[in-house]
């Protein structure tokens, strides 16, 4: 899952040396809010300060008032560490990076003290410097454009919520930028190009506000329709992105789709805040975000603002959403003008373009699942570039030309490749070179093009266009998990292999990549004398037909033709894809003795839209029959032992761990499931409202469709269970809480079954800590060998 949440609604501003927030931030940079250390900040706060006033909301309901307003700083005390990690892992991870504007150092997420946290370095060497040394897992790295700033996320607890933090490059004035009140949660969005301000998205649960949302009509526009392509009685879930509960934002635009791609037309799209102003003056920022305010539902409140890190402006509101699955802006125009933005649930995920001067939508375009950073404004702000799969099997790139008002105007495809998947969209500081990655069956293709000149006004609509000038870069590992810039023409990118540990390498211009030197070794992947597995792409195909594809990895030590055990380990999302990259938790597997077989079952992304959505509705059942055609195969075509089987899997695949434990009971000897859900009824009234609103869509409304949840979810079935069962989950896990786990355990003993349960301290529903990651992997590997190989 993405954009995560606050572990909880403290506001601890006291600094490691017991000194409080406000005592340290006052020094060099002198005392935030005041603007006084720095004459520049009122110039560069002009970017702010003409738009509007504070975004503060007005008391509406008779003196209750609202919980939350527009966020505010709150200063913390220094927390940067030594040159060197205290407790140094030699294999280590690096990933995230966010280039300074020289493109000479780099800020990063880096697991070499046992928890990701925020560290920077050179580029070409040098040491590194940590720069917050708390607990808190840090998720996402974002470099100011005036490199003054670094804005990043963290998560208290290692629970499922976030806060966002700024700190200086130099490690001074380090402060929360909005997350830090009682309830909320908070995630990065893009900088203003001139770094005068950063987009910070704040979640507020819609039942913490009380304000009155009255419904806006929704306008006639252009269904769109499925086109047949969802399953039969499944006509319920398409079109809004809001699904559990009233909006007041159901507007409809019709579009015309770019020609190119086979897939059906995608659902109809909704307006942001289309028709909020009724064709009057503009209402001010109090009135508008009093308007937009959720009223109690199911889901978060979403506001996106720009805030100025110095604290010397108020924070400005782009846009407002109520019971939505997610909100964040992407890009800005570098007037300011504009604002790209990217919502709604997985599946059905939009941009967004407003106007910033009156919070007027402009468009709203299907834009793919993945990587949120969905787009760029080109330099004069007359094109934007998406990635989108809008009406297409496959995301490509696509580019409209924008008038005076930013309205759209001769959509057209500008890159795209059969069979494979646009999964990452970057561009260089010039704002005309584009850094495309591809997803070639499971592995990354990466090309720097030339993006074109806008198309012309007399363009036709739908027209099929093209770049410029390309080349491809030649990767040391398969898989590509982020692209940003370095300087004027460099590029840093973040690589994952199946021989190696996450890392980063430096793309200097017309220069084969280059590892930096604090991203650990390739030989250092894994303790001495057993190196890494590499994988075997295997092809299978389904009992009704349909496609699938996995990966199977060979125990070392067995020859070509032995029966071996063999885990059948399911991946999460589901829209996830298992891809070639090196896994600490297979490697400890392998090293037992065991083999394992990670397929792509339906809703499965990399292979197609159509693929993603065959899981929907009652398509379910045919993902659960897919993993037994998987074991079936890796029995078949592969050799794996059928009296020998175990399936594992994490997050929806520990769903699926569960549920096949009960529907293929003679299949498996025993399963290992992590994180998983196990009745959706619990599951919906557990998770977090945001993610509730997005699983709707996947699995089922709760409500409206109660009985397809109820046959689906494994404890429904518990009394089929026949084997022995691990569950593990972390303790502030929010997305799938613990009762998932607990409830299924106790179930389990309660019918004479073996089961177990690890309960993982200060994790959520990643794993992040280095001992525990530790402890979960011996665990589950002791458990599959007892019950594979005892």
């Amino acid at each position: 899952m993405t954009d995560a949440r606050v572990a909880d609604g403290t506001q601890d501003v006291t600094g490691t040396d017991g000194v409080t927030g406000t005592d340290a931030a006052s020094g060099a940079d002198g005392v935030a809010g005041t603007g006084a250390a720095d004459p520049g900040r009122r110039e560069r706060a002009a970017f702010l300060a003409p738009r509007r006033p504070a975004a503060t909301v007005p008391d509406t309901d008779g003196g209750r008032g609202l919980a939350q307003a527009a966020p505010a700083l709150v200063p913390l005390a220094d927390a940067s560490g030594p040159r060197d990690a205290t407790t140094r892992l030699t294999a280590h991870g690096c990933w995230y990076p966010s280039a300074d504007p020289a493109g000479t150092r780099v800020a990063f997420i880096c697991d070499r003290g046992g928890v990701p946290q925020l560290w920077t370095g050179p580029v070409d060497g040098g040491e590194v410097r940590l720069l917050d040394a708390g607990p808190d897992p840090v998720r996402e790295v974002s470099w100011s454009p005036d490199g003054r700033w670094i804005a990043y996320t963290t998560a208290p607890g290692g629970g499922e919520h976030s806060r966002v933090l700024c700190v200086r490059p130099d490690g001074t004035g380090r402060r929360i930028l909005a997350g830090a009140e009682p309830g909320t949660t908070a995630y990065l969005g893009c900088w203003a190009h001139d770094g005068s301000a950063v987009a910070v998205t704040v979640a507020v649960p819609t039942g913490l506000q009380q304000a009155p949302v009255p419904e806006i009509p929704a306008e006639t526009g252009e269904s769109g329709g499925s086109g047949g392509r969802l399953p039969a009685g499944w006509s319920g879930h398409e079109g809004e992105a809001v699904l559990l509960g009233p909006s007041p934002l159901t507007a409809t635009r019709p579009r015309t789709a770019p020609q190119g791609g086979t897939a059906a037309p995608r659902p109809r799209v909704t307006a942001l805040l289309t028709g909020l102003h009724g064709g009057a003056a503009p209402q001010s920022p109090a009135a508008r975000l009093g308007r937009l305010t959720p009223s109690a539902g199911f889901g978060d409140g979403l506001s996106a603002y720009l805030i100025d890190p110095d604290g010397a402006a108020a924070p400005v509101l782009l846009a407002a959403e109520k019971d939505a699955a997610t909100l964040r802006v992407c890009d800005l125009s570098p007037d300011g003008g504009l604002a790209l933005l990217r919502r709604g649930p997985r599946g059905r995920r939009e941009a967004v373009l407003v106007r910033t001067a009156d919070l007027a939508t402009t468009c709203v375009w299907p834009v793919a699942d993945g990587d949120p950073w969905i787009g760029r404004f080109s330099p004069r702000a007359d094109t934007v570039w998406l990635r989108s799969d809008a009406d297409r099997e496959f995301a490509a790139l696509l580019a409209a030309r924008l008038d005076d008002e930013g309205r759209p105007h001769d959509w057209s495809v500008v890159a795209e490749r059969a069979g494979s998947d646009l999964e990452l969209l970057s561009f260089g500081h010039d704002g005309r070179t584009a850094v495309l990655a591809w997803n070639v069956r499971g592995a990354s293709d990466l090309e720097v093009v030339t993006a074109p000149p806008p198309a012309p006004a007399t363009a036709a609509a739908g027209r099929t266009g093209g770049t410029g000038p390309s080349r491809s870069v030649p990767l040391p590992h398969e898989v590509v998990t982020r692209v940003v810039p370095a300087g004027p023409a460099g590029l840093m990118l973040a690589l994952s292999g199946s021989q190696r540990r996450p890392g980063l390498w430096w793309l200097p211009e017309g220069v084969e990549p280059v590892r930096t030197p604090w991203s650990s070794r390739d030989e250092d992947a894994v303790p001495p004398g057993r190196p890494p597995v590499r994988p075997v792409q295997m092809r299978l195909t389904a009992r009704d037909g349909l496609p699938l594809n996995g990966w199977y990895y060979r125990a070392p030590g067995r020859g070509p033709g032995e029966p071996a055990p063999c885990v059948i380990h399911l991946h999460g999302g589901p829209e996830e894809q298992e891809r070639p990259v090196f896994n600490p938790l297979y490697h400890e597997i392998l090293g037992r003795g065991l083999d394992i077989f990670a397929p792509d079952v339906r809703g499965s992304s990399g292979h197609g839209r159509s693929f993603v959505d065959a899981d929907l509705g009652s398509g379910r059942f045919a993902a659960l029959d897919d993993v037994a055609d998987c074991a079936a195969h890796a029995i078949l075509a592969g050799p794996a032992d059928p009296a020998r089987l175990a399936v594992m899997g994490r997050s929806y695949g520990g769903y699926l761990t569960f549920a096949s434990l009960v529907w293929h009971p003679e299949l498996f000897r025993t399963g290992v499931a992590v994180c998983g859900m196990s009745d959706f009824a619990t599951f919906f009234e557990g998770t977090e409202p945001w993610i509730a609103q997005s699983a709707a869509h996947k699995y089922g409304h709760p409500e409206r469709d109660a009985e397809l949840l109820r046959a689906l979810s494994p404890m429904t079935r518990i009394d089929a269970l026949r084997v022995p069962v691990l569950a593990v989950h972390g303790e502030h896990d929010t997305n799938v809480p613990p009762q998932e786990s607990e409830q299924f355990v106790r179930a389990a003993r309660e019918r004479g079954q073996a089961a177990e349960l690890l309960t993982l301290r200060n994790e959520g529903h990643d794993f992040l800590r280095a001992d525990n990651r530790r402890l979960f992997r011996r665990a589950a590997a002791d458990w599959l060998q007892r019950h594979l190989l005892g």
